[in-house]
């Protein structure tokens, strides 16, 4: 393991200023998460974006949110097959295992990976189309998404497409017979959120009008 370098400096200096602070301030309550476990009342799957800051927008403590983030915020669909699937696992610990009350899919606006899929399936991005891209192959789990765009210029199918990620990740998530269940004996409930980065707003979707509402 050669290879493997210490923390940068910034990052270091950053987490000793945490220790002597927020740590020291807080110490009793680390230690209760550390005893206790955590018992997190909401799973929210939301993309790797670094802007995207999930504890922020909520306001959410330590301990409170069961985080998962992946590329463009994508769920798959139920599929046992014995491989790896990271956020499927991610999923079942969730629900039954820590026995989440709500599972928020966060998606957002100007997502890169959303960008990747739209011009994949508009055939300007071939070397996502490649068998070896990680990326593409992650991709594929939208282009039912992509398929339902409405006509319009690109600026507004990219941002329906953003919305459509939500809505595939959702759709995906009931097909896991441990999340139906779940919700069918309303102890979970599933919700799709699309967060406007630059305006610091949030829309959710609506399942009477079968759209995304500003909140």
């Amino acid at each position: 393991m050669k290879f493997v370098r210490p923390l940068p400096a910034y990052l270091v200096q950053r987490y000793h200023g945490w220790k002597a602070t927020t740590y020291a301030e807080n110490k009793s309550w680390y230690r209760r998460l550390a005893d206790e476990g955590q018992r997190p009342r909401a799973m929210v799957i939301s993309c790797c974006d670094s802007r995207v800051h999930v504890t922020a927008i909520f306001g959410a403590d330590q301990g409170e949110f069961f985080i998962h983030r992946n590329i463009a915020n994508l769920v798959p669909a139920y599929h046992p097959d014995g491989a790896q699937h990271g956020t499927s696992a991610a999923i079942e610990y969730a629900v039954t295992a820590l026995k989440v009350s709500h599972i928020i899919v966060l998606g957002h606006s100007g997502c890169g990976g959303v960008q990747g899929c739209y011009d994949m399936c508009s055939g300007n991005a071939p070397e996502l189309e490649e068998k070896s891209s990680f990326v593409g192959r992650w991709m594929d789990i939208l282009r039912p998404g992509f398929d339902r765009l409405p006509a319009g210029d690109d600026a507004a199918r990219k941002q329906a497409l953003e919305k459509e990620a939500i809505l595939v990740s959702l759709t995906n998530l009931m097909s896991f017979p441990f999340v139906k269940d779940a919700v069918d004996a309303e102890k979970l409930s599933l919700h799709g959120v699309w967060n406007e980065i630059g305006k610091g707003e949030l829309e959710t979707f609506d399942s009477t009008s079968q759209t995304f509402v500003a909140i």
